[in-house]
């Protein structure tokens, strides 16, 4: 009987081509938001960035290298938290970024602190949104408060929003209130860009749908639009001058990107313009006929 060899196990490189080319991209950006915008004025951001540009002004050490020196203890964490692969990618990342503020000579754009605070905080959110999309992370306040979210019984949000508290607290001590305050906007536009980048066009939202023509919107829904949907049997009525008064009917759920939202509105209102639609927010979804793109590799 004849041995099949054994199949020799290379090093896999963690990152996909276009995974690759994302991440290159994207620290490049975040190079730019920072030292065209954010390091010339003496603004800040929230999580390690924000602590790292906090050291920088207050002891003058060169960013490229406190980015690095920040990182790597909560990279630590995350090779548990998360696992090895992610915190290997993330320190590829974080290196490459530090190697841009070091070797690329970024011009200064604009010293009005308010497109300081807006653009600065886009490019920034802009590259970071790049980066986790390629399945890393540059800033690592998520895993640190992933981390302490499993020791304590405080929500990763309220971490975040602590932590980021002291940094803008003392930011506000040290370079006065309103740089403070700008640096706040800085964090929310980086964060709302983030947000938009990692979601894109994908970004799913929920939308509830009452109404006694019920049977019609399913059928447009399911066999038009092509959607799936979710039916709850419920009661309707139970208003203040008829209380006692109710009658069944059935509750729609289903899931649309947020360019189908507006549509989706237009088809229910033209069945019943009287229809009860509730759209909230969806974070995160799994299973189902939903597909959409894994960014975490």
């Amino acid at each position: 009987m004849t041995e099949h060899p054994k199949k020799k196990k290379g090093i896999e490189f963690p990152f996909l081509p276009e995974d690759f080319i994302m991440m290159v991209i994207g620290v490049v950006v975040i190079g730019f938001g920072l030292k065209g915008f954010l390091v010339p004025n003496n603004f800040f951001d929230g999580g390690v960035t924000g602590i790292s540009l906090l050291i920088h002004e207050l002891y003058h050490f060169n960013l490229a290298y406190v980015i690095i020196l920040a990182n790597i203890p909560l990279l630590i964490v995350g090779i548990y938290t998360i696992n090895l692969k992610f915190a290997v990618k993330s320190l590829m990342c974080i290196i490459a970024l530090s190697a841009c503020l070091i070797f690329i000579n970024y011009p200064i754009i604009t010293n009005d602190k308010l497109l300081i605070a807006i653009f600065g905080g886009f490019f920034l959110g802009l590259g970071i949104g790049l980066c986790m999309r390629a399945g890393c992370a540059f800033d690592g306040m998520e895993i640190l408060a992933l981390y302490t979210w499993k020791k304590t019984s405080f929500t990763i949000t309220e971490i975040i929003m602590g932590i980021n508290a002291i940094i803008f607290t003392i930011a506000a001590f040290k370079f006065g209130i309103e740089t403070s305050l700008y640096s706040m906007l800085t964090y929310f536009t980086a964060t709302r860009t983030i947000d938009y980048v990692i979601e894109g066009w994908e970004a799913y939202t929920g939308v509830t749908i009452i109404s006694s023509k019920s049977e019609e919107i399913k059928h447009k829904l399911v066999n038009e639009m092509r959607r799936g949907i979710t039916v709850y049997k419920g009661e309707r009525g139970f208003l203040p001058d008829s209380f006692s008064e109710s009658y069944d009917c059935d509750i729609i759920f289903t899931i649309a990107t947020r360019l189908e939202v507006r549509r989706l509105k237009n088809v229910i209102h033209s069945i019943d313009p009287k229809a009860f639609v509730y759209v909230s927010i969806i974070r995160e979804t799994s299973g189902g006929i939903i597909k959409r793109k894994n960014i975490h590799h």
